[in-house]
């Protein structure tokens, strides 16, 4: 697998696996992190792309994966505020978000978590109380639970997470 910066033409085909990811949310239990607001939307992954933030995970020449990953000190503002528990270290990090495989490749999370923790050591993240995939995905790649955070899209708590 190749991870690289997305581009304005990989539009279309990260919306078809946002689409499709929120498809197996719904399809296991997970039906309210990203269905009822068709979460993530476009105008925003254009923003990402524009950014520098957004990245595709490639299998071959086709697109399968896509994530958002940032880096640097305080860059979440949702993570200031942690509740139930804290943050296991201060220093500067990296945050995805928005992580989706289009299902026809095993491994693209853990794939895409790797190429994000090597790029700064320090990672962390968070997912919606009822994406058990996401947490036992987060638990096998070495991420420990820090605590309850709350996003800006929502008042579902998100569960934290952190690896170091």
């Amino acid at each position: 697998m190749v991870i690289r910066h997305s581009t304005e033409e990989d539009l279309p085909r990260m919306m078809e696996i946002y689409a499709s990811a929120r498809n197996f949310m719904a399809e296991n239990g997970n039906p309210n992190q990203w269905g009822p607001t068709n979460w993530p939307p476009q105008d925003l992954i254009r923003a990402d792309i524009a950014d520098g933030n957004s990245y595709v995970c490639l299998c071959g020449d086709r697109v399968a994966g896509a994530f958002f990953f940032r880096q640097g000190r305080d860059i979440e503002p949702t993570y200031r505020t942690i509740q139930g528990g804290r943050w296991l270290d201060d220093s500067p990090y990296g945050v995805v978000h928005r992580l989706a495989g289009d299902g026809s490749v095993k491994g693209i999370g853990s794939a895409c978590l790797e190429w994000a923790f090597g790029q700064c050591g320090h990672l962390r993240i968070d997912t919606h109380g009822d994406n058990r995939v996401m947490q036992n995905l987060l638990k096998k790649s070495g991420f420990v639970y820090c605590g309850i955070i709350h996003v800006e899209e929502d008042d579902d708590p998100r569960l934290a997470y952190e690896k170091m």
